[in-house]
């Protein structure tokens, strides 16, 4: 009987895949949504039906229902909601231990932090990683570590636009932290803006003056 019950539901399931989507939905539907606070599922229509793109894969989900879509590469039930504002939620199942996921869809031509940033627009980079902060802290996207580390790696491949652009970031979202500021005058001393470096640490000094890579700096730079 449960054979029974299961390959009905997989025949159900697959007959609510061949049927296209209605004009309004496909309109209300279309459109780039939040996974995580700097990612986005891109979902299109071809041909009246659903394609999602996530992570450089292109993906058919098969039609469930009227609003909702199966999606096998992540074994995840979609389901489109429009109030109070269309959003996806992920179906309910046991692996989500009771926990809620819904992801908001993006205003025409608006990006995601680091999509401003590949685009050189950093104010905007700047304030998407500031709206982040505000909503959550914690959020991993904006850990004041992997910032700096990145900042670091634009300086090596001497992309120092980009280098003090994060590190730009990385103060407003951590002002009172002393590692940022020096950071900040590293990438001053490689451009040899010895005004600015200094400058850099001692603001970083003015935190903490146990700062070591700081008072290092500053010494070298003040002798020369």
């Amino acid at each position: 009987m449960k054979r029974v019950f299961y390959l009905l539901s997989i025949f159900l399931l697959i007959s609510c895949g061949n049927s296209k989507n209605s004009p309004e939905f496909i309109e209300a539907a279309e459109g780039r949504y939040l996974f995580n606070s700097d990612e986005t599922l891109d979902v299109h229509f071809v041909d009246g039906k659903m394609n999602v793109k996530w992570r450089g894969q292109d993906m058919v989900p098969i039609k469930a229902g009227d609003n909702s879509f199966y999606l096998k590469e992540m074994n995840e039930k979609l389901i489109f909601v429009s109030e109070p504002e269309m959003h996806i939620e992920l179906a309910p199942k046991r692996e989500h231990d009771g926990e809620k996921f819904s992801f908001l869809k993006l205003a025409k031509g608006e990006k995601t932090p680091n999509e401003y940033f590949r685009n050189k627009e950093y104010e905007k980079a700047l304030q998407g990683y500031l709206a982040i902060q505000k909503r959550d802290s914690l959020d991993r996207t904006i850990r004041e570590w992997s910032m700096n580390q990145l900042g670091y790696h634009y300086m090596r491949e001497n992309k120092m636009e980009d280098a003090k652009a994060i590190f730009k970031i990385n103060i407003a979202l951590y002002p009172k932290s002393s590692n940022t500021y020096d950071s900040m005058g590293d990438a001053y001393r490689k451009e040899k803006d010895t005004v600015k470096a200094i400058e850099y640490y001692k603001k970083a000094l003015a935190i903490n003056p146990e700062n070591r890579s700081s008072k290092r700096q500053l010494q070298k730079l003040t002798k020369e």
